[in-house]
């Protein structure tokens, strides 16, 4: 369905009545995205738009249409918001509800046939209210509850009240248990009615179809002690049905965990884990049972009950009871360090789950000791990684060993404990290394530094430059394959207008490859530049209405992505894009050396393709094990980069931005300040100017890296001042092709490095080099300044 027709379908009346809002006589509603007692947000029905007037609104000074209403009131991608409103469209749910007159209160939805077209209505009330209690959102917030990212309700009590007080809905809520008769007349002369589940947050339990079919209510805001409420009838699973590729079932004892688990595993892919809460100790229901028989690919079941009497016991028989029921499944138990797993996260960072899956207790010692004394060790959960136990008996943790003499990366221990290890750059450059790129050893850092800023808000991009044949394809294309595949993007050919043509998030948090940078027409580069410098492109386009009119419309892309692109001639495009680093191949003969012994040893079997397929694996799941947190740099003010350093402001920015890089990567060895941000320290300093510092001599000579690889080796080759030279005789011994063999000596003959100094073309050109530059002294002064400055650093604090 076309973005045109979604819109022509849903029109803002409808939108607005669904999310349970009512515009006043003046077509103003309270705006949803803010805090507003008053209508502060107009309705424009002839052209389909709103806006707040409000300054506190994140929507102020931009109108917005039924799509983006959806994407900031459901709190989702654009993408996501579109696929709401076709589920809108072709569902059954828009009919106009009919609310009290005025205000920003969310109006009940009467007279809906049905029980889960009615509950999920009055569902969607419940969740309005959330936004409108502050009472609710603190008691949220304080049980690790982030009501914008999962769903819950509150439930006030007053959704029977005035106006509302209609004779379908009373016999609706009746019927379903949202209203108990009390059999007696109040003062104003109306029935009177308790209200089931008052002052509590409402959660809802769905059945296969994903349908609303039943409320759990929890009472813990005004009640001293906590309260479970469930309609009549119950039915339902929450968070909702597990779906078929299911791998592995997390079980929980009650709701509210569950609640607190779908954001903290919000980002293990999906059909490999899934969430399933119980009703208690003895709330795993006929319907749970049944669900879970439908599994045909389930592998293994976590259990997440209470660390008390109770929820042992109940662990128990259910394990029992799986075990007998089903000879296969894998039985395991999270080790928590409180009581329940919602203590357990108010008390500790989200991460900890992450390390509580990976040491998860095995169950059933029979089906473990089937499978190679999975008794004593345990296959990690989202990779092929391996990871330790802790077991019950003994306090040793046992680190699973591979069946083969060789030894394997992910011996490591699993990607938690990596990341926590100190020398973790070194120890991560040493994998990228065994994941097939052969010596290159602070360039291949500096890449994988820049492709890991994707998860970033200010990501940053490199020009990897050598000569025709020098690897450096394989280089970005290597570096690339260490990110998780999902966000990555890899082109040859980029047309004029192809990145315009992207949707608005499509490349928002990806990884960009360019193979051939150098075959890009200039339109295309002009594009790629715009989104490098701004993130984002802006266009206006034609396209036709209903009536086959031509029509112009703003066509946004939003591009939060790093890039790695090949290239010959890289100063070409470094000049004209901002926070890119110019990267150069190594094509010395060690370094040649060092790629023919690394394809001998993979022919001869020495290195298998396993062994790099796994050390890949375990990468990727380091970097899933990541989060985004903003980097504050205490020590930035005391940095300085030498005064012969070419274009210094931007260099500067570099470095910063590498030395954030660091930091992020460290961060499960960084502290954390109260707003969330993580603190560099001088050891983040150190290794950002070790492996930047190529790129920092680079900008202080003018000789880019290609050039200058072939300069020095041709002061060897020359040995002598005023020894001259003919282009043959250097071609053939250094085995450079004509055409490159060139592009050096002109570049040289222009800035004045060689000069030319007779001969005949039919005989040969004579140079001889003109410009003895000691670029073994600039090295060494470079790298004194830099390492003397961290010095200092070390010594004042």
């Amino acid at each position: 369905m076309e973005l045109l027709e979604i819109k022509s379908r849903l029109s803002l009346a409808q939108i607005v009545s669904y999310y349970g809002y009512k515009a006043d006589k003046n077509n103003r509603i309270c705006c949803p995205f803010h805090e507003d007692r008053t209508p502060s947000m107009q309705l424009y029905y002839r052209t389909q738009t709103a806006y707040c007037f409000s300054s506190n609104c994140r929507t102020h000074g931009k109108s917005i249409d039924v799509i983006d209403f959806i994407m900031y009131k459901e709190n989702c991608t654009k993408h996501e918001a579109i696929k709401k409103a076709v589920s809108l469209i072709t569902g059954s749910t828009l009919s106009p509800p009919v609310g009290e007159k005025g205000g920003g209160h969310p109006a009940v939805p009467q007279g809906i046939a049905g029980r889960e077209q009615f509950l999920s209505s009055i569902f969607q009330y419940f969740k309005n209210a959330v936004y409108n209690s502050p009472q609710a959102k603190e008691y949220l917030q304080s049980r690790c509850l982030d009501y914008q990212k999962i769903e819950v309700g509150y439930n006030t009590g007053q959704f029977h009240h005035g106006k509302r007080k209609e004779e379908k809905l009373i016999e609706q809520c009746l019927n379903y248990g949202l209203l108990i008769d009390k059999n007696h007349i109040g003062r104003t002369g109306d029935k009177v009615y308790s209200v089931f589940g008052k002052w509590c947050i409402c959660f809802a339990l769905r059945n296969k179809a994903n349908e609303v079919v039943s409320l759990y209510f929890r009472s813990t805001i005004n009640d001293k002690e906590s309260k479970h409420f469930y309609l009549k009838d119950r039915q339902g699973l929450y968070p909702k049905y597990p779906i078929n590729t299911t791998k592995t079932l997390l079980l929980t004892e009650s709701v509210i965990d569950a609640a607190c688990l779908v954001g903290v595993l919000r980002e293990v892919p999906v059909g490999r884990l899934e969430l399933l809460a119980c009703f208690g100790t003895n709330g795993l229901t006929e319907e749970h049972k049944q669900a879970i028989a439908d599994l045909p690919e389930l592998q293994e079941i976590i259990f997440a009950f209470d660390n008390d009497e109770a929820g042992k016991e109940a662990t128990k028989k259910y394990a029992d009871y799986f075990s007998e029921k089903y000879k296969h499944l894998k039985l395991t138990t999270l080790d928590l360090p409180c009581k329940d797993v919602n203590e357990t996260l108010q008390g500790h960072n989200e991460l900890i789950f992450n390390e509580l899956i990976e040491k998860r207790v095995l169950l059933n010692k029979e089906q473990g000791a089937k499978n190679k004394d999975v008794d004593n060790q345990q296959d990690i959960l989202f990779s092929n990684e391996k990871i330790t136990e802790k077991k019950h008996s003994t306090a040793t943790t046992i680190i699973k060993k591979e069946q083969k003499t060789t030894t394997t990366t992910t011996e490591t221990g699993s990607s938690i404990e990596f990341l926590q290890a100190p020398r973790l750059l070194y120890r991560l450059n040493d994998l990228i290394g065994k994941a097939g790129i052969v010596g290159e050893e602070q360039s291949r850092m500096l890449l994988f530094l820049i492709t890991l800023s994707y998860l970033n808000k200010q990501p940053l991009h490199a020009l990897v430059q050598g000569s025709s044949g020098s690897g450096k394809t394989h280089i970005i294309n290597r570096i690339a394959d260490l990110m998780p595949p999902e966000d990555v993007l890899r082109f040859t050919r980029i047309t004029e207008s192809s990145l315009y043509n992207w949707g608005e998030f499509d490349l928002y948090e990806k990884v960009v490859v360019i193979e051939d940078l150098d075959g890009l027409k200039e339109d295309a580069l002009y594009a790629l530049r715009e989104f490098i410098s701004n993130q984002v492109l802006r266009s206006s386009v034609t396209i036709k209405d209903k009536k086959g009119n031509n029509k112009s419309q703003h066509k946004i892309v939003k591009g939060q992505f790093s890039s790695l692109s090949a290239t010959t001639k890289g100063e070409t495009y470094e000049d004209n894009m901002s926070r890119s680093f110019l990267i150069a191949v190594d094509e010395s003969k060690e370094q040649t050396q060092q790629i023919i012994d690394y394809q001998n040893r993979r022919n001869a079997g020495e290195i298998t393709p396993e062994e790099q397929n796994k050390t890949i694996a375990f990468i990727q799941q380091i970097i899933r094990k990541l989060k985004y947190y903003e980097v504050i740099n205490p020590y930035a003010t005391k940095l300085f980069l030498p005064d012969k350093v070419h274009k210094v402001r931007r260099l500067n920015e570099m470095y910063q931005a590498v030395i954030k890089q660091v930091t992020f990567l460290n961060q499960h060895q960084r502290k954390i300040t109260e707003n969330e941000q993580l603190i560099t320290e001088i050891e983040d300093i150190e290794q950002a100017t070790e492996i930047l510092f190529e790129s920092i001599v680079l900008k202080v000579d003018e000789l880019d890296g290609s050039l200058r690889q072939f300069f020095e080796r041709l002061k060897k080759y020359v040995k002598t001042e005023g020894k001259e030279f003919v282009l043959r005789d250097v071609r053939q011994h250094l085995n450079i092709s004509k055409t490159q063999m060139f592009r050096y000596i002109q570049s040289l003959v222009e800035l004045e490095y060689i000069k030319q100094t007779g001969g005949y073309i039919n005989t040969g050109i004579k140079y001889r080099v003109d410009y003895w530059d000691n670029y073994q002294k600039i090295r060494a002064e470079v790298k004194e300044f830099l390492m003397q400055q961290i010095s200092q650093l070390k010594i004042k604090n």
